[in-house]
């Protein structure tokens, strides 16, 4: 007889939060707890969720390590910074999901860089396809207690990419990434810039110039799958979509590499990732394709003339860039199937 997963979400209100209860909701084994939040503390789910029907009844609690205490998994989808100081005060036993930056980077100087203030420490990181030096990262995860969920872009880079880097066909020190970024990555926050009147019809750069937060990230994924000397390029910018990224990643052809040896890479390292899909050669990946499911879709092809590995990824922000991830790392920790309760269609048109 299957368990029941008793699950608790702190951030529930939010976008993250919201995702993280729609997809939990799919799990056969997940019963939730604990829905907390900050400001709509008292507040019905409904009133901030009106999508989540079956859950739309369900008070928000204040977000404290008591409401949170006693579950089996607790989510944390709060601001960066946020999750912390609340992690530290739950129990040992209690697996805790971090979907926010405090605990994914190994370099306290690099979350000192990018972020400021002290450094929360270092958990397993929630990416079961990331090809480290013994393997893959699931292989890290089984039995883990504290994880952390991936940035959205860096997962959409870094899959994009590690093949390459992992056999060699690649040069990981000139990479160039841009990326098209639904409005939902940047969270609920009311902000000028995030307006439909100042959205719809725009496309806008941010975080360029070497500045963005999730640049430490892909260069430490990237250097787990085998590179040496990262270093990379990274402008992402908003499209007048609510979700989804669409990442180009470029990086120069290896020296003696053919086309064929480089679509041979990308075919052997996904050829048993359920959630990772090469795509046919001259099919390209859409966010439309993606929408609403755990999935990466991936093209990988050659410009001869700039001698570069030219690689487009696809997924959703909210889901594989999240929460999907989050719930795909929490089965291989509690040793369910990996793609239990996760989705592999996509919502179209």
């Amino acid at each position: 007889m299957r368990m029941a997963i008793s699950v608790a979400v702190s951030g529930a209100s939010g976008y993250v939060g919201g995702e993280v209860l729609r997809v939990f909701s799919e799990h056969p084994d997940v019963e939730f707890g604990s829905l907390t939040a900050h400001s709509s503390a008292g507040d019905l789910l409904g009133v901030h969720q009106p999508h989540l029907r079956t859950l739309a009844d369900r008070t928000i609690v204040e977000t404290t390590p008591e409401t949170l205490a006693g579950h089996d998994v607790v989510v944390l989808a709060l601001p960066h910074g946020a999750s912390g100081e609340i992690a530290a005060q739950l129990p040992a036993e209690t697996l805790v999901i971090d979907c926010g930056a405090d605990h994914r980077l190994a370099s306290a100087e690099a979350w000192a860089e990018y972020y400021g203030g002290e450094h929360s420490g270092t958990w397993p990181y929630g990416m079961p396809e990331l090809i480290t030096a013994s393997g893959h990262q699931r292989d890290s995860l089984a039995g883990a207690k504290r994880i952390a969920v991936p940035g959205c872009n860096v997962t959409a880079v870094t899959l994009a990419l590690q093949p390459g880097v992992s056999a060699g066909v690649v040069d990981p020190t000139d990479i160039v990434a841009v990326l098209a970024n639904g409005y939902s990555g940047a969270g609920k926050k009311l902000a000028t810039n995030l307006l439909a009147s100042e959205g719809l019809g725009a496309a806008s750069a941010y975080g360029v110039g070497g500045v963005h937060r999730h640049i430490p990230e892909i260069v430490q994924n990237l250097g787990s799958a085998g590179g040496e000397d990262v270093r990379i390029s990274f402008t992402p910018t908003l499209v007048p979509m609510a979700r989804g990224i669409l990442a180009t990643v470029t990086a120069p052809l290896a020296q003696g590499v053919t086309a064929d040896e480089v679509r041979a890479a990308w075919e052997t390292a996904y050829a048993d990732e359920p959630f990772v899909h090469l795509l046919p050669e001259g099919q390209w990946p859409t966010t439309a394709a993606t929408l609403g499911a755990n999935t990466c879709l991936v093209q990988v092809t050659v410009d001869e003339k700039a001698g570069r590995v030219v690689v487009i990824s696809a997924i959703d922000n909210l889901v594989k860039g999240t929460a999907g991830a989050a719930l795909q790392s929490m089965n291989v920790a509690l040793g369910r199937p990996e793609t239990t309760g996760l989705q592999l269609r996509g919502v179209a048109p």
